[in-house]
């Protein structure tokens, strides 16, 4: 047993042994040219034999991990009992000579900083930063020893314990080591961050300055100086008025104290300090080989590193390897699922789409650097993205307008057609859409039976070349131009009845109710459920308590049952395949979990009366006929009304018979996923029972290639699962940008409008009108409480979250753009919607009384 360590002699290989900071601390120790105070750590193995001196430590811990991450007041109390606990153990006699003994060669008298440092602390993927205890300037052996107490108690802050159950850290794996080192009374000091914390830029280096100890910092106590620094140059500077610093106190301890006023306003740091700063933070991250967060002191005109742990906040860049400049798109931001994937998921995307996609942090993106770089596919670009999400188009117009981060490129005749941008000459015949929905059907159907023969590597090898039929009919150049003749028709008509009659938006109350759409017609179908249920109470009693998957197997026995079980598995069976997150394959579909459509019904049967489905419809059939009805009599009354009349009428038909079929290539993709899913997972229980796999779910951290190797081989790296799953629950702390750039730079984009009331959010308008109500943020469907008049604030909307539209008077969400799917169905259903207001969940409060303006763009809260 190991009990006190000299931190020369520690590396990064002995996190178990002495904790992340330690580690970290140990290796700079080795880096050329960077200095470390000197110390000793206090291992784990010590703090092991502390928690064993207390056996009722370990039913509290057991108490603990039962509680939920949110139930604050039982963690507070259980926290505080098991930090008493700790802090009362006598530290042993043998534990207490080892430290006595360590101490001595810093001077037994001699002032020293005390700190906590966790084996789940400063790991690349959980940085833990102050979630445990650091004590400064504490002198002599009978302090520190109090005070290591006092660190090994930190580990069951409030703050640690809900940090380790909202990241699924088991805490009894997690162990506390303790770090002393000589004291620094330092000019200056503050924090390094060698990646901009707030573009992410990974180019760009940040330094924050404050004269004193940097607890003044940390604590809030007074605003740092800020440096920015690229290339070895200052690039710009602000410097704060800092009136007062942290202290060394005489005693011991530390002391706030004035600053002089002719001192207040000058930099902690001139510029040549804060480049070589910069530098020596280039160095540390070179050495970890990734962003790191540094904590720093300045005495004597030297840099000592106190600290430096990894920034686990930035958003990963995807790989090129060619050292040029990228620019990525997000592609979860189009397909409203900006959730990371499972690796899987990822390759069952790749495999479909035809762009090639980059991944990063769990996401899929677009590298759209060379459509940036020649002016034809340039302009084409930023208008169609500028259309559907203004955020991005902005976004990339910033790039651009940049000096030299885009290499140009001439002209080589007319671009690629963009994804989305196709042609749209097309006859206006309800026919072709009939014909392709029926083509998609029979090619489902055809897989579905297709694939029951199959098995081990021929599964695989079969759902890889049905995958080529699926792209085919996904990619069918008629089935484009249905749509994008839709497309471009509504943007005929609102811009063309705006600038003839004023109109703002027409096409939104002309595209209600069209025939066709999939998806709207789910969320209908599942108000004729609630109907079928409605009359029977018993039925309803037992939906109000479900607590598992098996509860439709005990309908039929009670009156009214089988009707129930009867019409929510018929809505299974042409809607089952559907879920929130759809687009990655591995997510659990509805068919997979029934329980998640409870609530939903169960609202539709409280808030609605019969027949409401097909009431909802013809209504906006008829509000739809009406105002086409209304617009043409107007633009008769213009000059040359007739030929304005003659031609927005032929738009107005296009838009009707083309715009629902906007829904069904994505419908047919995720049905002909599910019966891949289903072959799937068939195909791991058989891996399962032969001892490959430990779980069927397994099969989703890995890629298609990965899976059809085990697949044939009948063998698997658990430690690559393993090493996945970590990740995938790092990646779920992420939020993904609009737009990239290789040099990790969050391009947010913005909208640019000085016509807005004060304090109203800004967004996108996607669906006309104005509406006012209580806002429910909700951020997981599941979980849906609404009421009629309620307006739905949530991050972003798939096709999933249809069901709930038909219960709220209005729709704002924080991702979203013309035509994706919560704009789409925002107008078949006639809610007033505002689509990218950034931080809408955070900044609208529950219950907020707020007013959607539908035409304009923009969301105000109400008094």
């Amino acid at each position: 047993m190991t009990l006190v360590l000299d931190l020369q002699a520690v590396d990064e290989t002995q996190v178990a042994l002495v904790g992340g900071k330690a580690a970290h601390l140990g290796a700079l120790s080795r880096i050329d040219g960077i200095r470390v105070p000197a110390g000793f750590c206090v291992t784990t193995d010590a703090f092991r034999q502390i928690m064993a001196a207390a056996p009722e430590i370990d039913e509290r811990l057991d108490r603990l991990s039962r509680l939920s991450p949110d139930d604050r007041e039982a963690i507070r109390t259980l926290s505080a009992q098991l930090r008493r606990t700790i802090e009362g153990i006598a530290v042993p006699g043998d534990l207490a000579a080892a430290i006595t003994r360590a101490l001595a060669g810093l001077g037994e008298q001699a002032a020293c900083a005390v700190r906590s440092s966790a084996t789940a602390e400063d790991l690349p993927t959980a940085s833990f930063a102050g979630q445990q205890d650091t004590y400064l300037n504490v002198v002599g052996p009978a302090a520190i020893l109090r005070h290591v107490s006092r660190c090994w108690a930190s580990l069951f802050t409030e703050r640690a314990v809900t940090y380790r159950q909202r990241n699924g850290i088991d805490h009894r794996t997690v162990h506390m080591a303790v770090v002393v080192q000589r004291m620094v009374f330092p000019d200056a000091a503050g924090i390094l961050f060698t990646a901009d914390p707030v573009t992410s830029n990974r180019k760009v280096a940040s330094v924050e300055a404050g004269f004193g100890l940097g607890e003044a910092l940390v604590s809030g106590l007074v605003n740092p100086d800020v440096f920015k620094v690229r290339d070895g140059e200052v690039v710009a500077r602000a410097i704060a008025v800092k009136r007062r610093a942290v202290l060394a106190a005489p005693a011991g301890g530390t002391r706030e104290a004035a600053i002089d006023p002719e001192r207040q306003e000058q930099p902690a740091l001139t510029d040549a300090q804060v480049v070589r700063l910069a530098r020596l933070g280039r160095r540390i991250e070179a050495h970890f080989g990734r962003p790191q967060d540094i904590e720093w002191c300045l005495v004597d005109d030297g840099f000592l590193i106190v600290q430096s742990r990894p920034i686990t906040t930035l958003f990963p860049i995807p790989e090129s390897g060619d050292g040029e400049n990228h620019v990525y798109l997000s592609v979860g931001h189009q397909q409203m699922m900006t959730d990371p994937m499972k690796p899987l998921g990822i390759s069952f995307w790749q495999m479909t789409t035809p762009a090639p996609m980059a991944e990063a942090g769990g996401r899929l993106f677009v590298d759209v650097t060379q459509r940036l770089a020649a002016p034809a596919s340039r302009a084409g670009l930023l208008e169609l993205a500028g259309r559907s999400d203004p955020l991005t188009g902005d976004a990339l117009r910033t790039i651009v307008e940049r000096d030299g981060f885009i290499r140009p490129l001439p002209d080589e005749g007319p671009p690629r057609p963009l994804p989305g941008s196709a042609p749209a000459q097309i006859e206006t015949d309800p026919a072709i859409v009939t014909e392709l929905i029926g083509r998609s059907e029979a090619s489902v159907a055809a897989a579905e039976r297709d694939i029951r023969t199959k098995s081990a590597a021929a599964l695989l090898d079969f759902i890889q070349q049905d995958i080529q039929e699926l792209r085919r009919i996904l990619f069918d150049p008629r089935s484009h131009r249905v749509f994008m003749s839709a497309m471009e028709a509504t943007w005929w008509l609102n811009e063309q009845l705006e600038a003839w009659l004023g109109e703002k938006n027409a096409a939104d109350t002309l595209t209600q109710s069209v025939p066709h759409n999939v998806t709207s017609e789910m969320g209908l179908a599942l108000l004729g459920v609630a109907d079928v249920i409605r009359p029977y109470p018993d039925v309803v009693a037992l939906l109000e308590h479900v607590e598992d998957e098996g509860f439709l197997d005990g309908l039929p026995a009670l009156t009214g049952g089988r009707e129930a079980r009867d019409a929510i598995e018929a809505w299974l069976g042409r809607y089952g395949m559907r879920c929130v997150g759809e687009i990655d394959i591995t997510r659990p579909r509805w068919s997979e979990r029934p329980s998640t459509l409870v609530p939903l019904i169960l609202g539709n049967i409280r808030n609605f009366e019969p027949g409401a489905g097909e009431r909802r419809f013809e209504q906006g059939r008829q509000e739809a006929w009406k105002q086409e009805q209304e617009l043409l009599e107007r633009l008769r009354a213009l000059p040359d009304g007739e030929r304005k009349a003659e031609e927005t009428k032929r738009m107005i038909d296009r838009v009707r018979t083309f715009i629902g079929y906007r829904e069904y290539p994505k419908y047919g993709m995720v049905s002909r996923y599910f019966v891949y899913k289903r072959a799937l997972l068939e195909e791991a229980g058989r891996l399962v029972r032969d001892g490959v796999l430990r779980e069927r779910e397994d099969i989703f951290y890995l890629t298609f290639q990965e899976l059809h190797d085990v697949v044939r081989t009948n063998r698997v790296d658990d430690q690559l699962i393993g090493r996945r799953k970590d990740a995938f629950r790092s990646y779920q702390a992420l939020t993904p940008p609009r737009v990239l750039t290789s040099d990790g730079e969050a391009i947010t984009g913005a909208y640019r409008r000085d016509d807005l009331p004060a304090g109203a959010l800004v967004g996108l308008p996607v669906s006309a009108g104005t509406v006012e109500g209580r806002a429910r943020v909700i951020l997981d469907m599941a979980r849906a409480d609404l009421e009629p008049g309620d307006i739905l604030v949530t991050t972003h909307t798939d096709p999933s979250w249809t069901p709930l539209f038909v219960a709220v008077a209005g729709l704002v969400t924080e991702v979203g753009g013309l035509m994706t799917h919560g704009a789409v169905i925002a107008r078949e259903y006639g809610l007033p919607a505002v689509v990218g207001v950034v931080d809408a969940t955070r900044l609208i409060p529950d219950g907020q009384r707020i007013r959607v303006h539908g035409t304009d763009g923009y969301v105000e809260l109400l008094p």
